[in-house]
């Protein structure tokens, strides 16, 4: 292989690596981000979202990367539960109003502070998050608002691959992409 087909901006690169070489942590929402913000709501008021799975892949590849995947939602439903267990996160607070407190809260119960994070978020409630962050990003159907306070705006919407996006800039500012990519055709080659 020649190398990864990916590429991003270089000025994308060096503000998504944060103070230091990597990021120690990515802040996700989940609607309108890890889902496409729509809700399906059943005859007994049971909620359905559907996630994709290239987003699942990237916050499992940026936590063998050593990049923590935070999930902070204003919503709480046993489908995003369910979801970030089968991802195996160790870290998501659920049907908070005020994200900031809560991101406040969970990265000085770890140490870090927000020179060291990442964030994506789609509206309004997500913008304290991605003005404290040190590397906001927004998914390319975010609010104009959202997008207009971000570093950068991905090419894929919310639920189809925008979070994968942001895990791959923060893999690559990192200097982790390549290694992971090639482990996983290894992987692949000796099946």
């Amino acid at each position: 292989m020649a190398g990864p087909a990916l590429r991003f901006p270089p000025e994308v690169l060096l503000r998504a690596q944060g103070p230091g070489i990597a990021m120690k942590a990515a802040i996700f929402d989940v609607d309108g981000v890890l889902t496409d913000g729509r809700l399906y709501i059943g005859e007994h008021g049971e909620t359905v979202k559907a996630f994709s799975t290239l987003d699942g892949h990237g916050l499992k590849l940026l936590a063998q990367a050593g990049i923590e995947p935070l999930v902070i939602t204003g919503r709480d439903s046993p489908a995003v539960r369910r979801r970030m267990a089968d991802l195996g996160l160790r870290h998501a607070v659920y049907g908070v109003a005020d994200k900031l407190s809560a991101a406040q809260a969970l990265l000085r119960s770890q140490g870090w502070d927000f020179s060291e994070v990442a964030a994506i978020g789609d509206d309004w409630p997500d913008l304290p998050l991605l003005a404290q962050a040190a590397f906001a990003c927004a998914p390319a159907n975010a609010h104009a608002e959202v997008k207009a306070a971000a570093h950068h705006v991905t090419a894929a919407w919310g639920g189809y691959g925008a979070a994968r996006e942001f895990c791959d800039i923060l893999l690559m500012a990192c200097g982790r992409y390549a290694a992971l990519l090639e482990g996983q055709l290894r992987t692949l080659d000796a099946a």
